[in-house]
């Protein structure tokens, strides 16, 4: 945890100090904090975080609060710039007020506060670009859950798109305004994205509906956990929702992941049958061996966010011809 802290840290220091006159004062000193606070509360960002969690952080003795009950840009009176940005949770089914999308090279759009420009929450994100100040970007999993992305930079505004260009840390220097961005440079920004957005999104939703617990064996703790795609993103039925995920065990993740567990359409897990058949150690015996023909033990309490059917059947049918 203290290796993300730290550097989150230095690179505030450097992002706020650069281009400007003032010395590191409270707005570096906040925005600091903040993202170590998050870091401490949400397992170096592998958790959520609830709205009512948010408000235990504290600076100089005062509860501050890091993202606006109200709105989805906060821009604290004490600050020059916007401090965060956040995105609506959004049920099955549900369409946000704000649709926040990728654009063709790969980087974030942030709808603005509505249409005007001199909107105060858009003069807010207005200077934090001009001041490159790092944001926290709260991204709403479930109902006042939050998964935090920080730090993110605004990099441009599409003004007749009403909106912002939003990257991560290491996207956010290989943005380009003059040309357009080359492809192989998209793809690794698309992946760069998807990896400090989307993944960590997608973890916090899968979580969320399974309570924290692994489907297969219901173990309970948090950094044991993985969320697992039912068909992998990297194909083209891969979607990044809850519907594509499963809540598992690093153990019964990895043997999924190599066809020696499969589930079947009917939410039964079933072992590779060379591995029924074979004498090991408790892992194997208990682990294993014994969910084979077993219901899955945890199952998202919401209908609409169980395994989709169609794509259990695509990744059983792999399963079976792997045996």
């Amino acid at each position: 945890m203290g290796g993300k802290a730290e550097y989150v840290e230095e690179q505030l220091m450097a992002d706020i100090s650069q281009g400007t006159d003032v010395a590191p004062d409270f707005d570096t000193r906040l925005r600091s904090e903040a993202m170590r606070f998050l870091a401490v509360r949400t397992n170096d960002g592998l958790d959520s975080i609830s709205r009512q969690e948010l408000l235990d952080f504290t600076i100089d003795g005062e509860m501050f609060r890091l993202m606006d009950p109200t709105r989805g840009i906060r821009k604290p009176r004490q600050l020059s710039s916007a401090l965060s940005i956040s995105t609506t949770y959004r049920r099955a089914g549900e369409e946000r007020p704000y649709e926040d999308t990728v654009g063709a090279d790969g980087l974030l759009r942030y709808k603005w506060s509505g249409k005007d420009p001199e909107n105060m929450d858009n003069r807010g994100l207005r200077a934090a670009m001009e001041l490159k100040a790092p944001l926290i970007w709260f991204y709403g999993v479930g109902p006042s859950r939050f998964q935090p992305i920080y730090p993110v930079s605004i990099v441009a505004e599409e003004a007749e798109q009403h909106q912002f260009v939003v990257a991560t840390e290491v996207a956010r220097d290989l943005h380009r305004t003059e040309s357009p961005v080359e492809e192989h440079l998209r793809r690794y920004i698309v992946a760069e994205t998807k990896r400090r957005l989307h993944q960590p999104v997608f973890r916090s939703t899968v979580m969320r509906a399974y309570d924290t617990r692994c489907a297969v064996c219901a173990l309970g703790h948090s950094q044991l956990l993985d969320a697992a795609h039912i068909v992998p993103d990297t194909d083209e039925g891969g979607i990044a929702s809850v519907r594509n995920g499963l809540a598992m065990c690093k153990i019964h993740h990895a043997a999924f992941d190599a066809r020696i567990l499969g589930i079947r359409p009917d939410l039964v897990v079933e072992i590779r049958q060379d591995l029924l058949i074979e004498i090991d150690g408790p892992m194997l015996e208990y682990g294993l061996k014994e969910r084979h023909g077993q219901k899955l033990m945890v199952i998202p309490s919401v209908r609409a966010e169980r395994p989709d059917r169609e794509l259990l059947e695509a990744s059983y049918d792999k399963f079976r011809s792997a045996g």
